[in-house]
């Protein structure tokens, strides 16, 4: 749900889930973390590569093609901190960016991409659920969805394994400058309905374009909230 409607009664945690978000304040704690040097500091194939476990980190998720490379270099302010294959399915590594040592965004191999080669897949669901399952830093799990397209198999399964792996989620869409109102709404009606019926997905979801910039600030701001 991107907006809720304020509540003047009620206990704390009712407040709380019903406040607007995100106020002025947080907008610019998001502001000020992404205006800080963001810089690629590690790569990680297996396991017993990860970088050593320092600050609170936030692993970017979705098919191969989505927009994570575009998307990251939308929220640091950079052209080129994270550069776009021109091969889906191509990257298998988990990519570590830090944030002036604030925050660690962490870029996840894309998935769902039918020419990937079976050893990508099994990656994803090796590699990727042992990185998710037993991370003490991760606070979140960002999963992108392309606004354009209808939810596919591949996103539900990965929804499916973040809720096995205990991993609070939050669901975003990607290039909705690419689509029109009618197909957006419903795009977000399905999105609001998976997030409703599954326990781990963040209750608030974020609709993006890094083309335009909008959204930008309220993920920002969403993601300053974990630091």
């Amino acid at each position: 749900m991107v907006h809720h409607a304020r509540h003047p009664q009620g206990n704390r945690q009712a407040r709380d889930l019903t406040e607007i978000f995100p106020t002025a304040d947080a907008l610019e704690a998001g502001r000020k973390l992404f205006a800080r040097p963001c810089r690629f500091v590690y790569a990680a194939q297996r396991l017993d590569q990860l970088p050593p476990p320092h600050g609170p980190e936030v692993a970017l998720a979705g098919r191969s093609n989505v927009g994570k490379s575009s998307l990251l270099n939308a929220l640091t302010g950079t052209r080129a901190l994270a550069r776009a294959s021109n091969t889906p399915g191509r990257t298998r590594q988990l990519n570590f960016f830090d944030l002036d040592a604030a925050l660690t965004l962490v870029d996840m191999p894309g998935y769902g991409y039918a020419q990937a080669g079976r050893d990508i897949k099994q990656d994803w669901q090796g590699l990727m659920f042992d990185y998710l399952r037993g991370r003490p830093t991760l606070a979140r799990v960002v999963l992108l969805l392309d606004a354009r397209i209808p939810l596919k198999e591949s996103d539900t399964q990965v929804m499916d394994l973040l809720g096995k792996a205990a991993v609070t989620f939050m669901l975003v869409l990607t290039k909705i400058d690419a689509v029109k109102p009618a197909a957006l709404a419903a795009k977000c009606a399905a999105v609001e309905g998976e997030i409703k019926r599954r326990a781990a997905a963040f209750p608030r979801m974020v609709a993006t374009s890094s083309e335009s910039g909008a959204g930008i600030d309220v993920l920002r701001a969403e993601l300053a909230a974990l630091t």
